[in-house]
């Protein structure tokens, strides 16, 4: 092999590695800014239900819809950014797993597949970023 085979080899793996940071890049941005939005869709919510407590709720459901659709998406995007990292999260015990295996090496649950039709189901844990899950999992019980 010679040195112009190992320069174009080196070159191939940097511009590799620089795609995958940009992909990266580009889905925690995408991913932060449907948090951001759902952050705002609960504020509408709350806003037209102080305004209006006897609302029509079928207004409030869509609201509601909007924020299951970006849910799912988040859940897509964090897939996808696992993949580009190379593993992927057990839903049952949030382990990491090498994204070649189908179950998970601690606890032995199926591994999802962005196929599988349950895949776009939501969880409780399928939110948000733990900053935002601080928010949703305050305790609202709390007295003023």
């Amino acid at each position: 092999m010679g040195i112009l085979d190992k320069i174009g080899d080196v070159s191939k793996g940097v511009s590799d590695k620089t795609k995958s940071m940009s992909e990266v890049s580009n889905l925690k941005r995408k991913i932060l800014y449907e948090e951001e939005r759902i952050v705002e869709i609960f504020t509408d919510i709350g806003k037209k239900y102080y305004k209006n407590p006897n609302e029509d709720p079928a207004n409030l459901k869509l609201l509601c819809d909007d924020i299951d659709t970006r849910r799912r998406r988040i859940k897509k995007m964090r897939f996808e950014l696992n993949g580009i990292r190379g593993y992927k999260v057990c839903p049952k015990c949030d382990a990491e797993v090498n994204e070649r295996f189908q179950f998970c090496g601690r606890c032995g649950a199926r591994l999802p597949e962005v196929e599988d039709d349950d895949f776009m189901s939501l969880e409780a844990n399928d939110y948000y970023t733990e900053s935002s899950n601080q928010f949703f999992n305050a305790d609202s019980n709390k007295t003023l």
